[in-house]
Parts: C-alpha cells; sequence; structure tokens
C-alpha cells in the first residue's frame, strides 16, 4: 500500500522536538491489551501540507471539541498527552471571573496543591493492581456462552452490548484503496463522565479505578462514570453502576462540558459516546475505596507515562484542557 503520510517525523525525531511521547491503552473492553505510541513531535522546519491536512492551533481543536463526531478519539488522546502545566498558569491566563474557570486553572497548574498526594495516589493504584484479581484466557468464539452466530456476525442473545460484523470498505486517501475487515457494532450510545468539584478553590474530579480484561497491568484510572445505560435496564438495581443517576439527572448549570463524540472508527461502527463534566456541590470529599478525587496537574503528571488513564479519561482529561480556553504549554 501507500506509504502513511508524515510517519517519518515520529520515527527519526533527531532533527526535531519531542513533546510527548508514551505507550497508551485503549478500549479495554474490546481489546485485549492495545497499545499504541502517542507522539507530538514539534517539526523545526518547513512541513509541505499534504491534501486532507491543514495547520490549526491548539486553541483551534480546543473548541472544536465541542463539536459532535469531530476530533477523532486519536487526537483527543494525544492532546491529552501534551505537557499542560506550570506554576504561572493561573496567572498568565486571566479567568474573567468565572470562578469555574478560575479553579480550573489552579488544577491544572499544581501550584494550590490536591487533596491526595500524588505519592498515595501511586500507592492507591499499586494497592488495587495487587488487590484485583483479573485472570484472562484466550476462548473459541462458538464456546462463549450466551453468544450466537447469525447471517450478519456475532450477537448476544439478549440483544444488548454489541454485534461483531463484516464489513466492505473503499476510501480514498488511504494505504488502499478497499478492504474487507470485522467491526464492532455497540448496540447503544454510552456515557463518559467526571463528576468535578471545587476543593480548597481546586478543581478536582472523581476518578474510578476501572478493572478490564484487555489492561496490560489490571486497573488503570477511568471517569467517575464509563457505561452504556441501556445494559443494565434488564439488570438488578444493584448491577447499575456508581454515580450513573447523578450524571444523568444533573441540572443544566451543572453540566461544564457535553458533547458526543465517536470512538476508534477503524475497529468500531459507529460507535458513540456522550462526553460530560458534571460540577458538584464545592468541598464534596467522600468517595468509595475504588475512587478519589484528582487535580488535572496530577492527571496530566500520570499520562507521562503508560497505563495510568485509560482512553476515556484521556479523552475527558483534553475536553477539560479545552474549558480553560488556552493552548498547552510549550
Amino acid at each position: 500500500g501507500r506509504a502513511v503520510p508524515y510517519l517519518g517525523y515520529f520515527r527519526d525525531t533527531s532533527r526535531h522536538r519531542v513533546l510527548a511521547d508514551v505507550r497508551q491503552s485503549e478500549q479495554g473492553a474490546w481489546f485485549y491489551r492495545k497499545r499504541n505510541r502517542n507522539m507530538v513531535v514539534e517539526v523545526r522546519e518547513d512541513v509541505e501540507v499534504l491534501d486532507g491536512f491543514r495547520w490549526m492551533t491548539l486553541g483551534q481543536v480546543h473548541e472544536l471539541l465541542a463539536a459532535e463526531d469531530l476530533v477523532n478519539m486519536d487526537a483527543r488522546t494525544v492532546l491529552s498527552c501534551l505537557p499542560f502545566a506550570g506554576p504561572g498558569l493561573h496567572d498568565a491566563i486571566p479567568a474573567g471571573g468565572d470562578g469555574f474557570r478560575a479553579a480550573l486553572l489552579r488544577s491544572c497548574s499544581g501550584a494550590a496543591g490536591a487533596l491526595h498526594p500524588t505519592g498515595d495516589i501511586l500507592s492507591w493504584i499499586t494497592r488495587m493492581r495487587a488487590t484485583t484479581d483479573v485472570h484472562t484466557r484466550w476462548a473459541p468464539l462458538d464456546g462463549l456462552p450466551g453468544w450466537r452466530r447469525t447471517d450478519g456476525g456475532i450477537t448476544h442473545e439478549s440483544g444488548l452490548f454489541f454485534d461483531v460484523i463484516g464489513v466492505s470498505v473503499r476510501a480514498g486517501g488511504r494505504e488502499v484503496n478497499e478492504w474487507t475487515q470485522p467491526m464492532i457494532e455497540p448496540r447503544a450510545p454510552g456515557v463518559i463522565a467526571f463528576l468535578a468539584s471545587r476543593i480548597g478553590g481546586v478543581l478536582h474530579v472523581l476518578v474510578h479505578a476501572r478493572a478490564e480484561p484487555g489492561y496490560v497491568d489490571v486497573v488503570e484510572l477511568a471517569p467517575t462514570v464509563q457505561a452504556t445505560p441501556q445494559t443494565y435496564d434488564a439488570l438488578p438495581g444493584e448491577a447499575r453502576p456508581r454515580y450513573l443517576d447523578t450524571v444523568l439527572g444533573a441540572r443544566p448549570e451543572d453540566i461544564r462540558f457535553d458533547a458526543v463524540l465517536s470512538e476508534e472508527g477503524g475497529r468500531f461502527y459507529h460507535a458513540r459516546n456522550r462526553y460530560l463534566v458534571v460540577e458538584t456541590e464545592p468541598g464534596t470529599r467522600a468517595h468509595p475505596p475504588d475512587f478519589r478525587w484528582m487535580t488535572l496537574h496530577q492527571l496530566t503528571g500520570l499520562l507521562a507515562h503508560s497505563h495510568y488513564l485509560n482512553v476515556q479519561a484521556r479523552s475527558l482529561v483534553a475536553c477539560l484542557h479545552s474549558l480553560t480556553g488556552a493552548a498547552p504549554a510549550s
């Protein structure tokens, strides 16, 4: 097939400046140990702009995150890995009298501290990984209880979850013009949300230490809510994810970010989730043992390392950064 445009800039970075370079996981419920290398390289030479490409400011991309199905999942995860901190951030970017934005900027800068020290957060993650047992093994598709093969693919007998379908694709501008492949088609859109609270004047988000079968290291930090509500309609009430009803019942004035965004279009067919940031009462501190309040500065610091934040949380980090009205620090 044809060469991948611009790939050479990432294979040989010796002439340029690497701003971010880290391997990150993808959907642990649908992929088995899938990782991608997330990179941002600042080039130091003129770059030919090919058809289908445009230069945009980071501010422009941040604005587009609020548009439905426009900034794809891969772009969002790379954006989240960019450095976005600095002790002078709050002073350099005026909040304009917006209390939420001021708290968000303090959260990004790191100068105002956090409810839980980062060392305690790392110890908590290690403890959750050490005490959570997940045993994943390969199994034949025709040996999975509840799943059956149909004329169109593989589906669950309940009509929930997702289908595995086959597609024939014709596309311009790719390495090859046409191909066939299997894809995962969700039965319903999901909800991905952070609960946020101002603690000591600093915005914190409530993260969940979540185990999924496809993770390399058992547990990664996930959003407060990561669920497909339709899935739980047929299940007992106690199976319903914690905080899901809090998010779905949020008052409009408490919703700080709300956009329906697509997931990885190369493997998933029309997979879409509603991404939200919902602010709760200031000073909220109580949480279950598998949840912790963290600042954006702490999350961004962990994103310099592999397998701490899952792909859904990384998307929300990029969305939160977009609410500052600022570009990441150089």
